[in-house]
């Protein structure tokens, strides 16, 4: 049953490093493989005597676990990882209703899992039991020890790295992928878990002095930028559009014209490329960089920062708006505890959260998800023409995959045209897709001209948050500059909609965008933000999906690189301030009062402001 386990459990994987064939040239790939398994399978026997049931049992719990990977990969090009596991917590908070919508549509897979069960169940109902119940203590010792060496192979005890490492099996710390495709999906899961429990990350508090030394005159020059003192500071309205980019970067589509709005509106200000650190999902990764300005790349170990968190503050664009005196608002058409953001944006310093149930019952639909339109009105209900300043950050859903499901107006989808190279099924999904992109399209022009009529200042950033997970449309097509799906940035724009500008086209890295939006407002007091502006030439284009290629780098970039993850946690950690020179710190920071005093953090610590 043992030897029947392994082999079974690598031809499930399916990748040719733990399959049959390789168990004789390397056995250490299938058995480690295997190993988290068979060790469950043998607890089982130990407890319930039953040979069939225990190794059938934990043979199902990880069909399971690899039906959910294949989900996964299908939708997203990554296999799972161990940060993955926590959404299953939030799959009672909202997320069933999203992540629900990626399950298979056939009956089949449902099918096979019942019949599994119903197997199961046979088993322990019919299968005589092995040994006798009572055995001297033979099973209590023999579960004992089995159970304990489960419970330190998955808590990533120390010593099972000596099974679980780049010299026994296949690792490559930048790649998930390539490192299932060659170790198989249990193994490559054990090492990336035990490679985050023992990586604790360090900062050098001598790299970012030299860092900050380096540049200190370029960033005291942006601290000091004039500011014209009769100008009211100008209302910010912040959309991050659900998966939307560009379709023009693809093949079939370079002169399509998908974007008209955001094509004129380019005009009249900054926009470009956006490097995220995530693609097809995972919003909260690009979403976490520009609300904080901390880039992903820096935190190896937070996976979904929402959930890793927990009660800590979080220096953020946030708090030091509100630290200027404006009220901070987020706004998003669905559950609000859903990616934790209910705690995480009390975390960031947000005043109010205006979530599903605070939108009109009647809020227009459109396809699975509320539409942009409703989400375009609330933002006008929100924005007042009096009182302080205001920050709206708001998440549109409607272009949220997957993108099977039929739309509000099936005749526009059907009249969106698709290269030949794409399949039937691959077809109505882009249809699907670029239907949704066209009405936040749509909406981010009926957005901007609303903003031109107001009496007072606005600037508007809009950009996506990730590419679309249409995994096998992009190979069908493939993309203008010859890179694959998971190097590809977005786009984002800002302008000011009352006064428009001319045309600035710039790459950036999404944590570069507040730093940049705070410059455009007239605040110029937060010397981390500054220092993300100077170096935005040099870093932008590190920001990468996880399992992209990493981009070609120099020695300059990688100098800039390794010093700024030190500056970064430092700044997480509320301890960059104590290494700024006297001349980055501001003479004077407006507090506004916070939640956080409540509970005994004064303001300024809860904001991560200078003191």
């Amino acid at each position: 049953m043992t030897a029947a386990f392994i082999l079974l459990t690598g031809l499930m994987d399916g990748n040719d490093g733990v399959s049959a064939s390789q168990l004789l040239a390397q056995p250490v790939y299938p058995l480690a493989n295997a190993m988290p398994g068979l060790l469950l399978a043998l607890v089982l026997l130990v407890l319930t005597r039953r040979v069939l049931f225990s190794f059938g049992l934990a043979y199902l719990t990880q069909a399971v676990m690899y039906s959910v990977n294949a989900l996964k990969v299908a939708n997203l090009g990554t296999p799972l990882l161990p940060a993955d596991f926590r959404i299953v917590g939030q799959l009672s908070k909202g997320g069933m209703h999203v992540l629900g919508s990626y399950l298979p549509h056939s009956s089949w897979p449902y099918l096979a899992i019942l019949g599994g069960i119903a197997a199961i169940v046979a088993t322990w109902r019919l299968e005589p039991p092995l040994f006798a119940r009572r055995t001297g203590g033979k099973r209590i010792v023999a579960g004992s020890l089995l159970g304990a060496t489960l419970l330190t192979l998955l808590a990533g005890m120390p010593g099972w790295g000596n099974v679980y490492n780049g010299r026994e099996l296949w690792l490559e710390p930048w790649s998930a992928a390539a490192t299932t495709s060659h170790s198989g999906l249990v193994s490559s899961l054990m090492m990336f878990h035990l490679q985050d429990r023992r990586s604790k990350q360090k900062a050098d508090p001598h790299a970012a002095s030299q860092l900050l030394a380096s540049t200190s005159d370029q960033v005291r020059a942006r601290m000091q930028t004039p500011v014209d003192e009769g100008c009211a500071l100008p209302d910010i309205v912040v959309v991050q559009s659900e998966s939307f980019f560009d379709p023009s970067i693809m093949r079939g589509y370079q002169n399509a014209k998908l974007t008209p709005n955001l094509s004129r509106l380019a005009a009249q200000g900054m926009s470009g490329p956006l490097h995220v650190p995530t693609f097809g999902g995972g919003t909260i990764r690009t979403e976490f960089e520009v609300l904080t300005g901390l880039s992903l790349r820096y935190f190896s170990n937070m996976q979904f920062p929402y959930l890793q968190m927990y009660d800590r503050v979080v220096p953020s664009m946030v708090r030091t708006l509100r630290s200027h005196g404006y009220e901070t608002v987020a706004i998003h058409g669905n559950d609000p505890t859903f990616w934790n953001r209910n705690t995480a944006f009390k975390t960031l310093g947000f005043d109010r959260f205006v979530s599903q149930s605070d939108f009109p019952t009647h809020a227009a639909m459109d396809g699975k998800y509320m539409a942009d339109s409703a989400m375009t009105d609330e933002i006008m209900v929100q924005l007042k023409d009096y009182g302080p300043p205001q920050f709206l950050f708001a998440i549109s859903l409607e272009a949220h995959g997957p993108y099977d499901v039929t739309p509000k107006d099936p005749a526009a989808r059907n009249a969106i045209p698709v290269p030949a190279s794409v399949d039937v099924k691959d077809k109505v999904e882009v249809q699907n897709y670029i239907y949704h992109m066209q009405h936040a399209d749509q909406e981010l022009g009926r957005l901007a001209a609303l903003l031109a009529k107001r009496s007072r200042p606005t600037l508007l950033l809009f950009y996506g948050d990730h590419l679309p997970g249409l995994n096998d449309a992009y190979r069908a097509m493939n993309f203008i500059d010859g890179q694959d799906m998971l190097g590809q940035a977005g786009t984002w724009l800002l302008i000011d909609p009352r006064n428009p500008g001319h045309p600035q086209r710039v790459d950036m890295a999404s944590w570069m965008l507040p730093g940049l939006l705070l410059e455009r407002a007239g605040i110029h007091d937060d010397a981390y933000f500054a220092l993300s502006q100077v170096l935005a030439p040099s870093l932008a284009m590190l920001t990468r999906a996880p399992g992209a290629v990493p981009p070609p780098i120099d020695a300059q970039q990688k100098q800039f690189d390794n010093d700024m993850a030190s500056v970064a946690m430092l700044r997480m950690n509320g301890r960059l301030d104590k290494l700024l020179p006297a001349s980055l710190l501001p003479a004077n920071t407006a507090v506004a009062k916070q939640d956080d005093e409540d509970q005994g953090v004064p303001a300024s610590a809860a904001m991560g402001v200078h003191h």
